[in-house]
């Protein structure tokens, strides 16, 4: 009888643990374990789900790095400051992802490490250019700010139309960000891929790096990418264009650190403007050849997972 006993509490000692763990779990953790069970959740995503960084009222938008800016407006016309990358390999072409080649980039980091909200209380905080004096008024935002102006640049970018044969969605939850990615990918099966700079501490400044063999092709041409955009909360301007391929590469810089780096080839750029930077760093003109750039590491990449679930 004594013997039961001690068994009976050691399994409801092991389910107490058991729940108290899933408690600690924010909810879009929950959401992710629920809906993608045999999808790795990438470091891009891990690092913005910490609990006690989800009260949105104690963080503000920063200034977000040039190149980051950048990335999400592909379509623009280059600005003088954009020029000043032009020695950097912003865009390269799908055939220079070969073993050995090099090339000076800066694999930079989001500034602003705003957190994850679960669904429910983003749901209840306005995302419209036509409530900005109620989101101001919520995080305390004068609205002669550097912070309102980022916060009205975002949510115009937002609501703004996509270009032709792009399906273009900001998610301002992880569960709004994993129910439209797969949606468009049509599958639950999926994987979900950022750019990792491998050794801890590492220096984001800019680097030689060389291309290591191992080169992989992710699935198909079903490919959905979300970039951090700089809001109180994360936010994700998520899109699916077609058509497009994603890569993963291995890099190694000069100073030895190792990145794990996810490339984007643009497979058709006949819509983009003529005088993009992309064009000028280059040297070619719009239409079917390749141009690739790099995905920085608070970005992900979401394609059908092949392998068996």
């Amino acid at each position: 009888m004594g013997f039961h006993l001690q068994l009976i509490f050691a399994l409801l000692s092991l389910a107490a643990v058991a729940l108290a763990n899933h408690a600690a779990q924010p909810a879009p953790q929950l959401y992710w374990n629920s809906v993608l069970p045999n999808t790795q959740m990438p470091r891009a995503i891990s690092e913005l789900l910490h609990p006690d960084s989800t009260n949105e009222e104690k963080s503000k938008p920063e200034n977000i790095p040039l190149a980051l800016i950048f990335y999400n407006k592909r379509y623009d016309h280059p600005t003088d400051n954009q020029l000043h990358y032009k020695n950097v390999a912003i865009f390269f072409l799908e055939k220079d992802m070969r073993p050995g080649a090099t090339t000076n980039f800066q694999f930079p980091r989001n500034s602003n490490t705003a957190a994850f909200l679960s669904r429910e209380s983003a749901q209840s905080i306005p995302f419209s250019s036509n409530k900005l004096s109620e989101i101001f008024n919520h995080f305390s935002v004068k609205p002669t700010s550097v912070e309102a102006k980022t916060i009205k640049q975002t949510i115009e970018e937002c609501e703004a139309p996509g270009v032709k044969g792009e399906e273009k969605y900001c998610a301002t939850s992880l569960e709004s960000m994993v129910d439209f990615s797969t949606s468009k990918l049509r599958t639950r099966n999926v994987q979900a891929i950022s750019t990792e700079v491998l050794e801890k501490g590492a220096t984001m400044s800019m680097h030689k790096y060389t291309t290591m063999p191992g080169l992989k092709k992710l699935a198909g041409d079903k490919v959905v990418v979300c970039h951090k955009q700089n809001y109180p909360y994360a936010v994700f301007y998520c899109h699916a264009i077609k058509p497009i391929a994603a890569y993963v590469l291995s890099l190694k810089g000069d100073d030895g650190v190792k990145v794990k780096a996810v490339a984007i080839c643009h497979l058709d750029t006949s819509e983009w403007n003529p005088m993009h930077l992309a064009f000028q760093i280059l040297k070619v003109k719009p239409g079917k050849i390749p141009i690739c750039h790099f995905l920085p590491t608070d970005h992900i990449v979401w394609v059908p997972n092949h392998k068996s679930a």
